[in-house]
């Protein structure tokens, strides 16, 4: 049986990034075995002559991998379609996908995407190789280790920049501001990404900063949330600054704890076939009096972006940064029976007050951008805007 998880991650190296029939071949012939058979008035017939053709007339029989062949058609029927988000997974990758979204692997720590045709830096991850060597959100990857990245899936720049820690990997950045590209060396390692950080500020005041909404991120936040309620906290700061996304339910079971039992959280949109799905806060509610504000950046996205758009159009909490990355859509996780799987966008999400954010992103309620400089030496005026702007919030 498939097990199926929505989950709504920017493609990326956490995440990395048959459907309609599986077929068995034998050299000389070939006979295709149909578990899920297509509608009758598709015909395959003419993939099945050009597999015949190559099986008589190909020169290098050596080269026939009839495993590698059937995912390779599987991947060119989803690459078809034209969403990057929409993917097709061998059993390996299906492993490191799961891996990923429990918040361990190996790698250099950073979320990848493609927007305008760029591929680009999403957000580096907390206390990894890429934030360490300078990584940051709204890089623009021109070539990993030499090679252009110019019609470069998603899922190709994945598999060519992890790899086993110790190892190195070269990424060409461009960044706003730079006069061309700059060529930095990571060293790979094993990433271990935490879910979440609590830190007592004075003045009553709690920051909590999120960086994933992981499988444990549920738990996890549930055990500060005890530490708050036991401290002398009356605010709070959360900041979604550079967390990639994760898992639309536990975005939804988080957003319970800031409100009332039943509000809307956000609405899942299947196209014109299928109703839409609300999703609604179910509690505890016990912050939903608190004063808070929010931080975001360009490396909020997905998940993120729909908890920060819940607490801004059901409370009215301003949203402090940069403009979020802009990942408005869900995927759903299919399992199929050789260990492969299928990631696939199933719907779009709006927040409670109707807005899509994809390629837009959330605009900050109030705009505080950070400078080389600020990063250089090591400030931090979004957080202090935070500070100042939830000290007046009674």
């Amino acid at each position: 049986m498939s097990q199926k998880r929505k989950i709504i991650f920017s493609v990326s190296l956490l995440v990395l990034l048959g459907m309609v029939f599986s077929a068995g071949f034998y050299f000389g012939g070939y006979k295709k075995v149909c578990e899920v058979c297509p509608p009758s008035d598709i015909n395959f017939s003419l993939f099945w002559e050009s597999w015949k053709v190559l099986q008589e007339k190909f020169v290098d029989k050596t080269k026939f991998d009839v495993q590698k062949m059937i995912y390779g058609a599987i991947s060119g029927m989803v690459e078809s379609l034209e969403d990057p988000y929409t993917v097709f997974m061998t059993p390996q990758d299906s492993k490191k996908f799961n891996e990923d979204v429990r918040g361990s692997f190996e790698g250099v720590g950073i979320e990848i995407d493609i927007k305008n045709n760029q591929l680009m830096v999403v957000s580096p991850l907390e206390g990894t190789p890429a934030q360490q060597a300078g990584i940051k959100s709204g890089d623009k990857i021109s070539a990993i280790n030499g090679t252009s990245t110019f019609g470069m899936t998603i899922d190709e720049a994945v598999k060519t920049i992890r790899g086993r820690k110790g190892t190195e990997v070269t990424l060409a950045i461009n960044r706003e501001g730079w006069d061309g590209s700059k060529d930095i060396k990571i060293i790979r390692a094993t990433i271990k990404v935490p879910s979440l950080k609590l830190e007592f500020k004075d003045d009553n005041i709690c920051y909590l900063r999120l960086y994933q909404f992981s499988a444990e991120a549920s738990f996890d936040f549930s055990g500060a949330a005890n530490d708050i309620l036991n401290s002398q906290c009356q605010r709070i700061i959360l900041d979604l600054r550079d967390n990639p996304g994760g898992y639309l339910e536990i975005s939804q079971d988080i957003a319970g704890w800031f409100l009332k039992r039943n509000e809307l959280v956000a609405v899942e949109h299947f196209g014109e076939e299928k109703d839409d799905k609300e999703y609604k806060s179910v509690g505890p509610s016990v912050f939903s009096e608190y004063p808070v504000v929010v931080l975001i950046n360009g490396g909020s996205a997905s998940a993120s972006e729909i908890l920060a758009g819940a607490l801004r159009d059901n409370r009215g909490i301003l949203l402090i940064g940069e403009k979020s990355f802009g990942k408005g859509s869900v995927q759903e996780v299919e399992s199929l029976p050789d260990g492969s799987s299928l990631k696939i966008t199933v719907a779009k999400w709006f927040t409670p007050k109707g807005e899509s954010i994809s390629d837009k992103g959330l605009e900050p309620d109030i705009k505080v951008e950070m400078t080389e400089e600020d990063y250089t030496n090591d400030k931090d005026p979004q957080l202090d805007k935070a500070i100042e702007v939830i000290k007046g919030i009674r």
